[in-house]
C-alpha cells in the first residue's frame, strides 16, 4: 500500500495512529490516552518568532530518555564535523562517483565526509558527505544533535522509519531529517548510493519570491510529511548519536519509534525535485541560478545564505541570441556539484551520476570545451529541450574545505587545465 502524508511546508501538522491518541485540548494532560507519554521535541528556541519555531509534542510508548548511558562509539562512522585550518586549493576539483562496498555497510557506516565549513558549535556551516551502503540498518537507530540531515538520493530506493512515521524515498526526491528526530534507513532496492549535507545553521526554509510573485520555484503544498506509526517491539538494539562531531552509543531494550500521536511543526519531509516549477528568461540572457533555489538556510546577513540547495531540471531555454548554458563565472559563494541522473547541460563529458565536483570562493568555472563550441553557433531562433536530466547543488557563504580523504580520492579529467584544452581562441580584433 502507498504510505500517506501530509502535505504543506512548515504546517503545523496532528496526526494519530490510534484513534484518540492525541490528547484533547492540552499538550501535557495528567494522563495521557493509552497510558502514553508526553515528550516535547523542540527545534528551536523557546521564544524564537512564531513563524520560526520549531517544536513537536509527541505521545509515545516510552519516553526518549529510557535508555541505558551513551558510551564513546568504537568502530564510528567516519562522519567529520570539524574540516581543518590552514589554506584551502584553489583547484576545480571533480570526483567520480562511490563504489557500492563489497562488505556489508548500512546507510551510517556507509557516509563518507567530503568537506565543509563551520561547525555545530558555532551553529553555522554545512558538512557535505557522500554515502554508499548494501544493506538496511539492523537492530540499530540514529540521530543527529548536530545538524538538519539533507538526504538526496541517486541510486536505490530508501526507506525512513522516523519516530514521526514513515518516508520512501527515489531518486529525484529529497528528505530533511531535523536534529534529533530518531531513524532507521533501511534499503529497499539492496544498495543505495547519494548525497548526504549536513546544515549546522538555521533550519531550511522556502526561499522569498520577490517579484516572482506568489507562486513558482518549490510550491509549499508539494512537501510531505508523514502520518504517526508506530512499532512495540522489544529486544536488543542501539541507540547511535552524532553529537560535537563524535558517535556515541546506547544500549537499548526496546525500538525508540514508539510515537503513536503527534503534532507540532518539528518534523521531517520529503520533496518531489520533479515538482519544481522553473522560471527562466524569455528574451535574453541567463539570468542567475538563484532563481533554482529549492531550499535555503538563511544567515545572519540579510540576502547571505548560510546554504542554498539548488537544482538544475529539465527545462526549455528560449533566449535568443544568447549564450544558452551557465556563463563562465566566478564567485565569492563556494558551490558543490552534484548529478542524480542524465547530463548536466554545462558538463557534457566526464560528470557522471554520482560524482560531484567543487567550484571553491572565486576560482574560475563555467561549460567544457564542447558545450562551448557548440552553444556559441546553435540556432537560437529555436527552444532548447532539456530532458532526463538532475542535478543539484550546495552554495555556501563560507569556503568549502575538502576533507583529506576527498583530495586523495579518484578525481575525474585531472584538473580543468586539460578539460578546456579543447577551448578555441575567438579573439579577432576585427570583429565587431
Amino acid at each position: 500500500m502507498p504510505l500517506q502524508y501530509q502535505s504543506g511546508f512548515g504546517n503545523a501538522c496532528a496526526t494519530e495512529a490510534l484513534p484518540g491518541a492525541l490528547p484533547h485540548g492540552r499538550n501535557s494532560p495528567q494522563q495521557c490516552p493509552y497510558g502514553l507519554y508526553a515528550e516535547q521535541l523542540s527545534g528551536s528556541a523557546f521564544t524564537a518568532p512564531r513563524a520560526e519555531n520549531r517544536r513537536s509534542w509527541l505521545y509515545r510508548i516510552r519516553p526518549g530518555v529510557v535508555h541505558k548511558p551513551f558510551a564513546p562509539f568504537e568502530g564510528a562512522p567516519q562522519w567529520r564535523s570539524t574540516f581543518g585550518e590552514g589554506p584551502v586549493t584553489p583547484n576545480q576539483l571533480r570526483w567520480s562517483p562511490l563504489p557500492i562496498p563489497d562488505a556489508p555497510t548500512d546507510f551510517v557506516a556507509g557516509v563518507q565526509t567530503w568537506g565543509g565549513n563551520g561547525s555545530p558549535d558555532e551553529q553555522a556551516g554545512v558538512g557535505i558527505h557522500l554515502y554508499a551502503a548494501n544493506r538496511s540498518m539492523d537492530g540499530r537507530f540514529f540521530y543527529n544533535a548536530d545538524a538538519e540531515m539533507l538526504i538526496v538520493p541517486q541510486l536505490g530506493r530508501l526507506r525512513l522509519a522516523t519516530e514521526l512515521g514513515l518516508i520512501e524515498l527515489e531518486p529525484c526526491e529529497i528528505a530533511v531529517i531535523p536534529r534529533g528526530v530518531r531513524l532507521r534507513v533501511e534499503l529497499l532496492d539492496g544498495q543505495a548510493r547519494g548525497y548526504l549535507l549536513e546544515n549546522f545553521g538555521a533550519p531550511l526554509r522556502l526561499p522569498e519570491l520577490g517579484p516572482i510573485g506568489s507562486n513558482g520555484l518549490a510550491n509549499a503544498r508539494d512537501f510531505l510529511a508523514p502520518v504517526a506509526w508506530y512499532e512495540d517491539i522489544e529486544g536488543d538494539f542501539e541507540l547511535i548519536a552524532k553529537f560535537t562531531g563524535g558517535f556515541w552509543r546506547a544500549p537499548l531494550t526496546h525500538s525508540p519509534l514508539n510515537v503513536v500521536a503527534w503534532h507540532g511543526t518539528h518534523a521531517p519531509y520529503k520533496y518531489d525535485l520533479r515538482l519544481f516549477n522553473t522560471v527562466g528568461s524569455i528574451s535574453y540572457d541567463h539570468p542567475d541560478p538563484s532563481i533554482f533555489t529549492v531550499l535555503t538556510s538563511p544567515s545572519d546577513t540579510p540576502g547571505t545564505a548560510n546554504l542554498d540547495f539548488a537544482i538544475f531540471p529539465p527545462r526549455i531555454l528560449a533566449m535568443e541570441n544568447t549564450f544558452r548554458p551557465p556563463w563562465f563565472h566566478r564567485n565569492v559563494a563556494s558551490e558543490f556539484m552534484g548529478l542524480v541522473q542524465g547530463v548536466y547541460d554545462a558538463k557534457a563529458e566526464g560528470f557522471a551520476p554520482g560524482g560531484a565536483s567543487l567550484h571553491n570562493c572565486m576560482s574560475g568555472h563555467g561549460p567544457d570545451a564542447d558545450t562551448f563550441e557548440k552553444a556559441s553557433v546553435a540556432d537560437t531562433s529555436k527552444p532548447h529541450y532539456i530532458r532526463d536530466t538532475m542535478a543539484f547543488m550546495f552554495e555556501t557563504r563560507r569556503v568549502i574545505r575538502p576533507t583529506a580523504h576527498a583530495l586523495a580520492s579518484p578525481q575525474l579529467q585531472g584538473d580543468y587545465y586539460q578539460c578546456w584544452q579543447g577551448l578555441k581562441k575567438h579573439f579577432n580584433p576585427e570583429r565587431a
